[in-house]
């Protein structure tokens, strides 16, 4: 399969992160400029998916891209935002991360 695509996936994973944290401090699309980040951001998570689904599965490719918008959005809101997490959690996270790597390495 062709890096381009994978590259491009994993872009459109980090525009996920984005466009869900910007969406949290947006309160509710009440304040512009995290708004407009948001829906840039989605737009940019779409295109670079779209792009990657030229050539990778559907069903591998959407499940890595919600993986990474799942961990990302987890990691960053126990950092920026001080959510709390409990040991289980982590876990559970870190088997979504195995899962992710997992099917990437399976789908070569």
């Amino acid at each position: 399969m062709n890096n381009a695509a994978w590259i491009s996936l994993l872009i459109a994973g980090i525009f996920e992160v984005i466009w869900a944290l910007a969406m949290k401090q947006s309160n509710g699309f009440t304040k512009l400029w995290p708004s407009v980040v948001t829906f840039a951001a989605m737009w940019a998570s779409f295109a670079f998916l779209s792009f990657a689904l030229k050539s990778l599965p559907l069903g591998i490719s959407y499940a890595i891209w919600v993986g990474i918008g799942t961990v990302g959005v987890s990691i960053f809101s126990v950092i920026w935002l001080r959510e709390s997490i409990t040991i289980f959690q982590i876990i559970c996270i870190i088997l979504i991360l195995v899962g992710i790597i997992g099917l990437k390495f399976q789908t070569n």
